[in-house]
């Protein structure tokens, strides 16, 4: 079962984490601070670690910085931990890099749902041809994207948008249907999992991200692949 990294301050609920992911079958690194956190994940191969679990409000590095530092150098699927569904702190971690969020308390069977979603979007993708987009190369066979030439490396979950976007050219995709394709939220979903998702995307495909070229908002609708 994957290796999960779960980083909690509050002891009774990590602990209470940790036993309801061991049950499910999960080797569990358990560490109540960011920096303790990012230590285990600087080991040769992370440690192994297949999955972060990271709550936002942490003492010393918070939660933020914590997603901020992992997406810097790993495509590591993060699970955002947060005591409220607060709407800034909520978009301020998808920004920071997080592929999902719950909202604590958390029963054990939704977070264990969420981590395999998380998981699934970080396996192979299914389809398997090559296209190019007016200098933007989506492999999908390979499961990379370049553009111009240069490499755009892309965690699991806007790679998994990109493939699903990318795949019906001028489709408008609700953002309901964005989330149980991309997300496989079929239930408890949040359309600001996809805002967000676009936004980072937009950063680093768009020449000019506040005027997409390849993603494009459909107000009222949703979102359809260009490009222009």
């Amino acid at each position: 079962m994957p290796h999960v990294l779960l980083i909690e301050d509050d002891m009774s609920v990590r602990d209470g984490m940790e036993l309801v992911l061991r049950r499910h079958g999960h080797e569990v690194d358990a560490v109540a601070t960011g920096e303790a956190g990012l230590e285990l994940l600087a080991r040769p191969q992370g440690g192994g670690i297949e999955i972060a679990v990271v709550d936002l409000m942490l003492p010393g590095i918070d939660g933020f910085e914590v997603c901020r530092r992992i997406r810097a150098r790993s495509q590591l699927p993060i699970i955002m931990l947060t005591s409220r569904g607060d709407d800034l702190d909520v978009v301020s971690g998808l920004e920071a890099g997080a592929d999902d969020y719950v909202v604590k308390p958390v029963t054990g069977r939704v977070l264990e749902a969420r981590i395999r979603a998380a998981l699934r979007r970080s396996g192979p993708a299914t389809r398997t041809a090559s296209d190019d987009f007016a200098g933007l190369v989506i492999d999908r066979a390979g499961l990379t994207v370049t553009k111009r030439g240069s490499t755009v490396p892309l965690p699991p979950t806007e790679l998994r948008l990109l493939l699903e976007l990318s795949a019906s050219p001028g489709r408008v995709f609700s953002r309901e249907q964005l989330l149980e394709s991309v997300w496989d939220h079929d239930f408890l979903g949040d359309s600001r999992l996809v805002d967000a998702a676009v936004g980072r995307l937009r950063a680093k495909l768009e020449d000019l991200p506040a005027k997409p070229r390849y993603i494009q908002t459909v107000r009222g609708f949703g979102y359809r692949f260009g490009p222009l």
